[in-house]
């Protein structure tokens, strides 16, 4: 049923300016009113897009999350507890519940997407969704991008997709982290990589290596590491378990590694920075419970969600909408592990 603001204030008993203060999540209307008003818009399935006065913006009524899992990458059976993902859904409800919309979390195994696609009839049916997309590859973007409408990806990208991406700009940001590095005068530089393969640590390592390349600087085989890039404990590098000589700096292509470096390192007597530095990238929240503090790159979770959000409401809105691939630059974050 397509209603109308004013169908809405008939049937609550209510102004229309009560609707839209109720329906745009701001102040001047009792809770007791805003109940009533979305009572009604529950009752009579309202949840066409709803057009502001000024302008062609639409707000969304409901947006589906698809998470699709990966027992052995990032989006882990542990995924809920990342501070990515927990700011994403808190400011995707804030967003679509100020005005009476849902978001609906849906998870998909990344093993059997076609078979769960399939399955999943009220998702085929969505108007609107926001993939986290960071483990899937460029098969399996098109996969999804090819049986569900409107869609954004969200901390992922390929360049030969024809699709809508929103991503921290993960060359730029460890270009940053490498500059800084060689400003604060390190030469020996070390590089601990993840071991799970995915494409922003592809393009984090691409970025650190061209800031390096322009000062002529190459990072030896022997100060190539790997991780685990969300686990705090488990194996450690070969020279952290035997006598071997260290970089005086490694970088990290994110911030559990860091943190995970820095404890053990700290343990066993080594001085931080003074013997050797340590820099992340994310900027999560335990960079500053630790000591001393991780040097990082900052990215902006809640200007990601809020281009993702505003990009999918003028795609559903837009006809003629062309796919957008959004980079969102980040930040250096200067602290004392280096």
């Amino acid at each position: 049923m397509n209603l109308k603001m004013s169908d809405i204030a008939k049937m609550a008993g209510v102004s229309k300016a009560a609707v839209s203060f109720a329906l745009n999540g701001k102040p001047g209307v009792s809770e007791e009113t805003r109940k009533k008003i979305f009572k009604v818009i529950k009752d009579h399935g309202y949840e066409p897009l709803r057009k502001h006065k000024r302008g062609g913006v639409r707000k969304l009524a409901s947006i589906s999350l698809i998470i699709i899992r990966d027992k052995t990458g990032m989006m882990n059976r542990s995924y809920a507890s990342l501070p990515f993902f927990d700011a994403l859904v808190s400011k995707l409800t804030q967003n679509v519940g100020g005005f009476g919309g849902q978001v609906q979390i849906v998870q998909l195994d990344i093993n059997h997407l076609r078979e769960d696609l399939n399955k999943n009839k009220a998702l085929m049916q969505s108007k609107a969704s926001i993939v986290l997309a960071t483990d899937l590859n460029k098969n399996q973007i098109e996969l999804l991008n090819s049986n569900l409408k409107n869609l954004i990806f969200i901390d992922n990208y390929f360049e030969n997709v024809n699709a809508d991406f929103v991503s921290i700009d993960n060359f730029q940001g460890a270009y940053q982290a490498g500059k800084y590095i060689l400003e604060k005068g390190y030469r020996r530089i070390g590089y601990v990589a993840s071991n799970h393969i995915i494409s922003n640590f592809l393009q984090r390592r691409s970025g650190f290596r061209r800031a390096l390349k322009e000062e002529k600087i190459d990072i030896p085989p022997e100060f190539v590491y790997s991780l685990n890039p969300t686990e705090l404990m488990g194996d450690l590098p070969e020279f952290l378990r035997l006598d071997k000589k260290f970089p005086d700096a490694l970088f990290c292509e994110d911030d559990y590694m860091a943190l995970r470096l820095l404890k053990e390192l700290t343990q066993r007597g080594i001085k931080i920075p003074e013997d050797i530095a340590i820099m992340g990238f994310d900027d999560i929240f335990e960079d500053t419970m630790v000591t001393p503090e991780l040097t990082t790159i900052h990215v902006p979770i809640t200007q990601i969600i809020s281009q993702t959000i505003n990009q999918l409401q003028s795609k559903v809105a837009d006809r003629k909408w062309l796919p957008q691939k959004c980079f969102i630059s980040t930040r250096l974050v200067k602290r004392k592990s280096l």
